[in-house]
């Protein structure tokens, strides 16, 4: 009787849990894609290739967020885990090329970008809200044991990084006139990128374990 009730409790925070991470990735959703659409015609105004790469930027973690969302409105969300993990990668690999190539052109093109207030205020705003949700996401899937929940919160965390990258570029060129300063800052934004498109990638290695495959160092090795 014992485990019975045991068994019903943790299936109902399971639920608890599968329904929170839902409500998580639907607000990364709505926030990216009106974050998108601003940040892309204020970079048009502004002439501002990190602003534009900024705001696409946001439409890849639109679909990062949506394959964690449609996973978890599956009945059998762990049966999914595998394929979601593949769309997270390739969003990170997506997200390391563009910022790569657009940081790259901005540097050997050297456009004189005009001052951005919208810009500023956005990626401003990004940096405020984009952790709260990282975090959410990623302390409910580190509990669920779900790869995919933790690997998208990996992904906003990063979206984060090149906010705080953009805003700062954007506000070094405003005083200064450094149009390079957030070409290279996204240029290492974007190895890391990389080495989290990899460890998303390599997380369906495991079935058997795939929740924990994308725990820390510190984790993994307490796991072994």
């Amino acid at each position: 009787m014992r485990m019975t009730a045991s068994n019903v409790a943790a299936s109902a925070r399971r639920h608890v849990l599968q329904r929170r991470i839902r409500w998580i990735v639907t607000a990364t959703i709505v926030y990216n894609v009106i974050e998108a659409i601003v940040a892309i015609t204020a970079g048009t105004l502004a002439s501002s290739a990190a602003l534009i790469g900024f705001g696409l930027d946001s439409t890849i973690e639109v679909l990062s967020a949506a394959a964690v969302a449609w996973q978890f409105t599956r009945r059998d969300p762990e049966r999914w885990e595998r394929g979601t993990l593949r769309v997270i990668a390739a969003a990170f690999f997506a997200l390391a090329a563009y910022v790569s190539v657009s940081s790259i052109l901005v540097l050997v093109v050297s456009v004189e970008v005009e001052h951005s207030s919208v810009g500023i205020a956005i990626t401003a705003l990004s940096v405020v809200i984009m952790p709260f949700l990282s975090f959410a996401e990623r302390r409910a899937g580190r509990e669920l044991g779900s790869a995919t929940a933790i690997a998208d919160s990996k992904q906003t965390l990063l979206c984060t990084y090149l906010s705080a990258a953009v805003l700062v570029g954007l506000v070094l060129n405003s005083l200064f006139g450094w149009w390079w300063a957030d070409a290279i800052a996204g240029l290492i934004i974007a190895v890391f990128a990389v080495r989290e498109g990899l460890e998303a990638w390599r997380g369906d290695a495991c079935a058997t374990s795939v929740g924990m495959l994308l725990e820390e160092d510190g984790d993994e090795a307490h796991e072994h």
